[in-house]
């Protein structure tokens, strides 16, 4: 029988700013080393596995928590700068920074006597 895994879709936030966009994306027990990002053409696939060690030394009475292997996947416009997005994790939260590309920036357009 082979070891079936449960798959999961976390809990996304995305959120707009003047200069990209940001995709919080929620993954406890998940580590750098378990976590990969591939830009594949115009789509963004975030993929990895949290992990679950059981306490040592103890009984557990209750469980509801195990490790679980996810993905999302979010398709790009032109408006993001393909070479520039970046990722942190930090305290089990994903930040992926999606860069405007120059030419989607707002810019105010000057109006001159004529």
């Amino acid at each position: 029988m082979s070891d079936e895994k449960n798959y999961f879709v976390p809990a996304t936030d995305i959120v707009e700013m003047e200069d990209g966009v940001h995709i919080f994306m929620d993954l406890p027990g998940v580590g750098t080393g378990d976590l990969s990002i591939d830009l594949e053409e115009d789509e963004l696939v975030i993929r990895g596995e949290s992990r679950y060690l059981p306490v040592e030394g103890g009984r557990t009475l209750h469980s509801e928590f195990r490790g679980m292997n996810f993905q999302r996947t979010f398709t790009l416009s032109d408006m993001v700068e393909r070479d520039r997005i970046s990722a942190s994790l930090k305290d089990g939260v994903l930040n992926l920074f999606l860069p405007k590309a120059e030419a989607m920036k707002p810019r105010r357009i000057l109006v001159t006597d004529s």
